[in-house]
């Protein structure tokens, strides 16, 4: 009896450029999770961005899921930013944050702006000193706005801080692991 002879399949066929390719999102987006053992006014530690390594103080979670942290700048040089919690390490430090009022901020808050969007061709070549007048004002007022925010928040916060001993010192260093550090015996 003779061998049935295979056939074998040539690739993957390749749709043409015009062709419109209609995508479907096959999961949803993950809910804001609840906290993980965090508390307002816990110290944590950023373990990703331009701020890696840096001690913070965790103010509130957002809607959005993402926690509301700051330096105080003052201190670290980290100013009111929304942190992913999978990017933080929580530790047994604890400020009091009784005097902080964080309440007005919100996700809104972080929004870009259409200035610093630039989306139309004009726009993309255009510098900070190119916009138009009414841009430019009212990009100083909502930077002026955010340095208000920042400095109110700042100054309740280090209000605190100063209270307790050696506790400037702690938010202002940076955390790091070296050669002879055993991560896993590390308690936080």
């Amino acid at each position: 009896m003779p061998a049935k002879k295979r056939t074998t399949r040539i690739g993957n066929w390749y749709k043409a450029d015009d062709e419109k390719v209609h995508f479907i999102r096959k999961r949803k987006a993950p809910r804001p999770s609840s906290l993980r053992k965090i508390n307002p006014g816990q110290v944590l530690i950023l373990l990703a961005g331009r701020f890696q390594g840096k001690r913070v103080v965790f103010l509130k979670q957002l809607k959005s899921g993402l926690l509301l942290v700051t330096g105080p700048f003052k201190i670290n040089g980290v100013p009111l930013k929304r942190v992913n919690q999978a990017y933080v390490i929580p530790t047994s430090t604890k400020v009091d944050i009784k005097g902080v009022d964080a309440s007005k901020i919100e996700d809104e808050y972080f929004k870009r702006t259409q200035a610093q969007r630039r989306k139309n061709e004009q726009g993309f070549w255009a510098k900070r000193g190119e916009l138009n007048e009414e841009q430019q004002t009212n990009e100083k007022k909502r930077l002026e706005e955010k340095r208000k925010t920042q400095k109110s928040i700042d100054d309740a916060l280090i209000a605190t801080v100063k209270k307790t001993a050696l506790l400037k010192q702690y938010l202002g260093a940076r955390f790091s692991i070296g050669k002879t550090t055993r991560p896993h015996d590390l308690i936080f």
